[in-house]
């Protein structure tokens, strides 16, 4: 039942309808014709109607008295991100994924759900887990209302236990995180589903306090803060922008040195028989290309540099390799007339 604007005759009347099912069909039937819309607008009459029929909704009158101020709001809670990210993580099948992984877990508590809510509030609120767990108490986020901090805790360490460590490097350690990633591979790719590009990048996050003895190293730090250990995180993405994996190494190693053991690693975990490097200018140096060009990977790459102004460029790689082509862009900064080099 509802109520519409009937226009007769250069005429607005307002009047009260039914939606009704017959078969496959859906009609309707006027119920009353309250009268003309000005004269009800005029007179108040609409404004009268709608306070009687109000007395009989018990939510319209809580929200009223909200508005009005005789009644307060002792917890309000925000159900959209949840509704939003419960879909996606649901298509892409990472609870799935996680569970698969639950088997030899002993865990009372539900680790799909703690890893959810760590993962929402990331992307809402970045913070620790000792934040997201406060964080939680304004959202609806169903199976996350009893979980506790220790348990956020708890969930981390599940997804970083160790499973097989080839070697003594510490970038070839894999974990329980790696085996969902390569779950997740398999669950979304298909028959014509290709991983012949992939784009790869790094960063640093440094830390405070105890921990990590073995990731936690001084290193070239891009947040300013030498002073304390960090760590360098990797995340890899497909050719069309999609993650596939992230990689966490050592503080103290530079992006050339992790560039060789990730595509080996993406290479033998994901199957790949053909991997084209696609990289920024921090990659560059004649090692990396050698490395690269070597019997044992012979891959394609793609390092992008400024060709005049980058001294290893300029003096390193290009006099050791003909293989490269100038690509100029559109236009140009007046300060960076600089054409690419591939």
């Amino acid at each position: 039942m509802f109520v519409r604007v009937k226009n007769s005759h250069g005429y607005k009347y307002l009047q009260i309808v039914e939606s009704k099912r017959e078969g496959p069909k859906v009609k309707q039937r006027v119920l009353s014709t309250l009268g003309q819309l000005d004269a009800l607008s005029a007179s108040g009459k609409i404004d009268d109607l709608t306070l009687s029929l109000s007395k009989f909704a018990s939510h319209l009158k809580i929200i009223d008295a909200h508005r009005q101020g005789t009644i307060q709001a002792h917890r309000s809670l925000a159900i959209g991100p949840a509704l939003v990210f419960e879909r996606l993580w649901h298509e892409l099948q990472i609870d799935e994924a996680i569970k698969k992984e639950l088997s030899t877990s002993r865990c009372h508590f539900s680790l799909e759900r703690a890893i959810f809510l760590t993962v929402l509030h990331r992307l809402f609120d970045p913070g620790s887990d000792r934040s997201a767990e406060r964080w939680k108490e304004d959202f609806q986020i169903n199976g996350a209302e009893d979980i506790e901090l220790h348990q956020l805790y708890r969930a981390m360490g599940w997804l970083g236990e160790q499973s097989i460590q080839l070697g003594h490097d510490a970038r070839s350690v894999r974990c329980r995180k790696d085996l969902i990633e390569e779950e997740l591979f398999r669950r979304n790719r298909t028959l014509f589903s290709e991983l012949e590009v992939v784009f790869f990048d790094t960063t640093s996050l440094y830390f405070q306090g105890h921990g990590g003895e073995s990731l936690g190293q001084y290193g070239h730090s891009k947040d300013h803060r030498p002073d304390l250990k960090q760590m360098v995180v990797g995340a890899v993405l497909d050719g069309y922008g999609r993650p596939i994996c992230c990689e966490l190494w050592p503080g103290n190693l530079t992006d050339v040195t992790s560039l060789i053991p990730v595509v080996q690693r993406l290479k033998s975990r994901f199957a790949i028989s053909s991997v084209c490097v696609v990289a920024d200018r921090g990659m560059i140096s004649a090692e990396t290309i050698e490395k690269l060009e070597s019997d044992s990977l012979g891959m394609s790459y793609i390092l992008g540099a400024r060709m005049h102004t980058d001294k290893t460029v300029r003096d390193e790689v290009l006099p050791s390799s003909a293989k490269f082509q100038v690509v100029t862009g559109g236009k140009q900064k007046a300060n960076d007339p600089s054409p690419l080099s591939v």
